[in-house]
């Protein structure tokens, strides 16, 4: 029997990698869990009485693109947020924005670009799906390293014009996961102008976009109307996983301009999976509201002051300015993660399992990854361990 070869050499996933890491090895503590971004505040408390008054919808097929109700709250919020006018035509449900950034690709990157094998570019390190689209559609992954050297985002400014003459698709997350680091108006215009210039299009990925500091991060559609670009040229995914501390509910959107949405959306009607009308309607409500979501950031406020204090004077150390992950540096990824959970139960993941070597150079291999998503307590005793382990 033949398999398909084009996913043969992926490297073993992200948890499962973690777990053989790991999982052999007893704790040398009770254990606290600093690896995976899952939000753990409260959710928006009205969600349970709202969801349970909606129970019977469970039983009907639910709107493949997104009830009007979802899509108008979308829509104010896109406003709300970031001055930005949207049809709702040109906004999508997605049952997670991992859903819409694979099959966004599947929808829009062509077979070739000027006669030759398509470029899909990706941050790296990167979300994993990235990688995999590209694949998928049989595009060449090209692979930019977001380092400290590079503000930890790509330059897209050095990777060769040939190369962007082939590009179709350039993924880019901002706030960056795994990083914190934000685009600024600048960087956007930047890469707004490269892909206008070189005709190709811009995921952007904005899940973290409402977990921030200081200042508000500026998006990438904001960007692009103000500079009149061609409206399909960015295509924005958000979600209500980090916003709203909501990532069971598997409900986020994509939006972009009238043609890229109505490939989308035709794909969608095919080999898409919708939100459950009873998700899609508390979803709607969870949209409208922003109390609970600066409730939440202020939280995450407390816990990066946390972080501050107990590493702030380790070397190499960076406050990120959004998102809720440190980028911590040490010697070796893997190394620093084992000794630290065999000595500490603080469990964390290594850098390399969210990017890829290039050349000999892996950019992740000598950080770790720390989510800040437990409570404070937890992460107050977590990082005190993890200094007095790894920087003393």
């Amino acid at each position: 029997m033949d398999f398909p070869k084009r996913f043969a050499n992926l490297p073993v996933a992200t948890w499962p990698r973690l777990r053989g890491l790991l999982d052999a090895v007893q704790p040398g503590g009770d254990p606290i869990n600093m690896t995976i971004g899952d939000p753990q505040h409260p959710m928006p408390p009205f969600l349970a009485e709202a969801m349970a008054s909606q129970i019977a919808g469970f039983g009907g097929y639910p709107n493949n693109d997104g009830s009007p109700a979802l899509l108008d709250a979308i829509a104010r919020w896109l406003n709300r947020r970031y001055g930005v006018t949207v049809a709702t035509s040109e906004i999508m449900a997605l049952n997670g924005t991992r859903e819409g950034l694979y099959n966004a690709a599947m929808a829009l990157c062509p077979e070739t670009k000027n006669g030759q094998v398509p470029v899909i570019l990706t941050p790296n390190p990167f979300y994993q799906v990235y990688a995999v689209a590209a694949l998928s559609v049989g595009a060449e992954p090209v692979y930019l390293p977001a380092t400290a050297d590079t503000g930890h985002l790509p330059d897209f400014e050095a990777v060769p014009a040939d190369v962007l003459d082939r590009t179709a698709i350039a993924y880019i997350c901002s706030p960056a996961n795994p990083q914190g680091a934000v685009a600024s108006e600048d960087y956007w215009r930047t890469l707004i102008g490269l892909a206008e210039k070189h005709d190709f299009k811009i995921f952007a990925d904005e899940c973290y976009s409402e977990i921030w500091r200081d200042t508000p991060p500026v998006g990438a559609l904001q960007v692009a109307q103000a500079m009149g670009a061609d409206p399909d040229r960015v295509v924005i995914f958000h979600s209500l996983s980090k916003r709203s501390n909501l990532a069971g509910l598997r409900s986020g959107f994509c939006a972009s301009g009238p043609r890229n949405m109505a490939a989308i959306r035709s794909l969608r009607a095919y080999a898409g999976a919708p939100l459950p009308g009873p998700v899609q309607a508390v979803s709607a409500l969870v949209w409208d509201d922003e109390d609970h979501v600066a409730a939440s950031r202020a939280l995450y406020v407390e816990k990066f002051e946390i972080a501050d204090r107990i590493l702030g004077n380790v070397p190499g150390y960076a406050s990120p300015e959004a998102g809720f992950f440190l980028w911590l540096p040490v010697d070796d990824g893997e190394t620093a993660a084992l000794d630290l959970w065999a000595k500490t139960g603080v469990r964390t993941l290594p850098g390399a399992y969210l990017s890829r070597e290039i050349s000999g150079f892996n950019p992740g291999a000598h950080y770790i990854r720390v989510a800040l998503c437990g409570p404070k307590d937890d992460v107050e005793r977590g990082l005190t361990r993890l200094r007095d382990t790894l920087y003393q």
